[in-house]
């Protein structure tokens, strides 16, 4: 039998009205992790800084976010979870509106912490809050919709960022979240404030969090610098890192043995949240490759400008947008395994196809191959979601979200750090193996110089032009690489996820997850 909900079921109407609340408050949310990226060198130079500086908007936002993130179980327990949110977005809210009115970049870098830090609950209380008022055969859909915007959001943060900067201002990348957060926090706390959860007064796990917060601080400080200062040839790289294994390595030990910790790494026990949460991490870190790299060798050697480098890549949210609730739907009918091999099968598929690209490679080209990983896109994220809460108790889906989604964010950095370095070091590989057969014994070599002496270029000018031409094709092969290398990595992602252990299709759930 499925466990009755302890207050009846919301009507239609009401239940339309707060999954659009909840949907809008998570699409302002992950939208601002990537909204500010194209931003930066405008925001950098009318606040009187460089452009490397101007990333601290970025790293910022990025380690109290991923701070705030895995203790959001705890938060919830102790404030109670309609509560925490409701503050939570109208706190997001005001920091967006004080990062929008910064009249220097100091001011800035604190609102955007404080944005950060409060965005961090949004996330899992919302998918939390979603699933308590959906009966449990139709919280694949209630995931679907809220994986819908969760997918979208950082794919059309750059593209809407850099219209917003290039044709309005850039305070205007964060104003936009003020009507949303209001209505979102609004509509949310009328609907839901007399339907809240059970409040625990846990005490504070200090130690837990002190280390956590140094943990994550290092850690993400070391993958945002890491590729400019030549990783681990830096002592501060070195020092970061020696920190961040040391400070979350304790914090394991802590949480493992500690009476009320923070994060309930116990979690880990349950092998379908396990297994769903493993794929996750593997999966996005691949995942964010192909969007980190592919704008970057656009605009570095293809000659695009950030809105159409914007552009091309997000052809792959498209798709998502439609098919995410359709996706929910047929996660609670269809073994969630065949679901998500689908999606990752596809990525495969999709990253051999990438794999043979040349510095030729059209617009249409691009944008039409790019189309179908929104297609993969809920067929991967959707049914993990699904996977990784079902079976919890109740009163935990919140802290696995949290957890669950942490890893997420832990993946979505270290993928681009990763996937940035192993394209420079692949790329300085094959620049060395193209220039070495660049002599007199190589005919075609002389061929191209003597064609360029013919158009009128001199002796130094075509050897710069050649140059230009070799570390092109150097990073296009490097980018090869990589998406060959990703595709492998679908495809055994494919079999891990068959570890796991869902209930068959239409089998009613252990717990209404997250019924109160």
């Amino acid at each position: 039998m499925t466990q009755a909900p302890a207050h009846p079921w919301l009507p239609p109407a009401r239940l339309a009205l707060v999954t659009l609340a909840l949907a809008l408050a998570v699409f302002m949310n992950v939208l601002d992790v990537s909204i500010a990226n194209v931003s930066i060198p405008t925001i950098a130079g009318e606040l009187a800084v460089s452009p490397n500086q101007g990333t601290w908007v970025i790293t910022s936002f990025a380690v109290s976010n991923a701070v705030a993130v895995p203790i959001s179980g705890w938060l919830a327990r102790r404030f109670g979870e309609v509560r925490l949110f409701v503050a939570c977005t109208l706190l997001f809210t005001l920091f967006s509106f004080l990062c929008g009115a910064a009249l220097n970049f100091p001011m800035l870098l604190l609102a955007r912490a404080l944005q950060g830090a409060a965005a961090g609950p949004m996330i899992p209380l919302s998918q939390s809050l979603m699933l308590s008022n959906y009966p449990p055969e139709r919280h694949g859909f209630a995931n679907g919709i809220w994986g819908m915007t969760a997918v979208v959001g950082p794919v059309a943060g750059p593209v809407l960022g850099g219209w917003i900067t290039d044709d309005y201002a850039w305070q205007w990348i964060f104003y936009i979240n003020v009507p949303i957060g209001i209505l979102a926090a609004g509509v949310t706390w009328w609907i839901l404030r007399q339907r809240e959860t059970r409040i625990l007064r846990l005490p504070v796990d200090a130690v837990g969090l002190i280390l956590l917060i140094v943990g994550v601080f290092c850690l993400q400080v070391m993958l945002d610098k890491g590729n400019d200062l030549a990783w681990f040839g830096s002592p501060m790289i070195v020092t970061l890192g020696l920190a961040s294994a040391f400070a979350l390595t304790l914090f394991v030990a802590w949480e493992l043995t500690d009476k009320h910790p923070l994060v309930d790494l116990r979690l880990f026990k349950q092998r379908n949240f396990t297994v769903a949460t493993s794929a996750m991490t593997f999966g996005y870190m691949a995942y964010f490759s192909g969007v980190v790299l592919l704008p970057l060798w656009l605009q570095t050697s293809l000659n695009y400008d950030p809105t159409w480098a914007g552009i091309t890549t997000a052809s792959l949210g498209i798709f998502g947008v439609f098919l995410s609730p359709v996706v929910g739907r047929f996660a609670d009918k269809v073994d969630l395994r065949v679901l998500v091999t689908f999606g990752m099968l596809l990525f495969a598929g999709l990253s051999f196809l990438m794999s043979d690209a040349d510095t030729q490679i059209s617009f249409q080209r691009l944008f039409l191959v790019r189309l179908p990983w929104g297609i993969g896109m809920p067929f991967f994220f959707i049914p993990l979601i699904t996977l990784s809460l079902r079976g919890l108790a109740p009163d935990t889906v919140a802290a696995a979200s949290g957890l669950f989604n942490f890893m997420r964010l832990i993946a979505l950095s270290i993928g681009t750090s990763l996937s940035v370095a192993l394209w420079d070091a692949r790329e300085a590989f094959h620049d060395q193996a193209i220039t070495a057969q660049v002599n007199a014994a190589n005919p075609m070599a002389q061929h191209w110089l003597s064609r360029a002496n013919e158009l009128g270029l001199s002796p130094q000018q075509a050897l710069g032009e050649l140059a230009t031409q070799i570390k092109n094709q150097a990073f296009m092969q490097s980018l090869n690489e990589i998406y060959w290398l990703v595709g492998w990595l679908f495809v055994g992602l494919s079999v891990l996820v068959w570890f796991s252990r869902p209930p068959r299709a239409g089998a009613p759930l252990p717990a209404a997850a997250g019924a109160h």
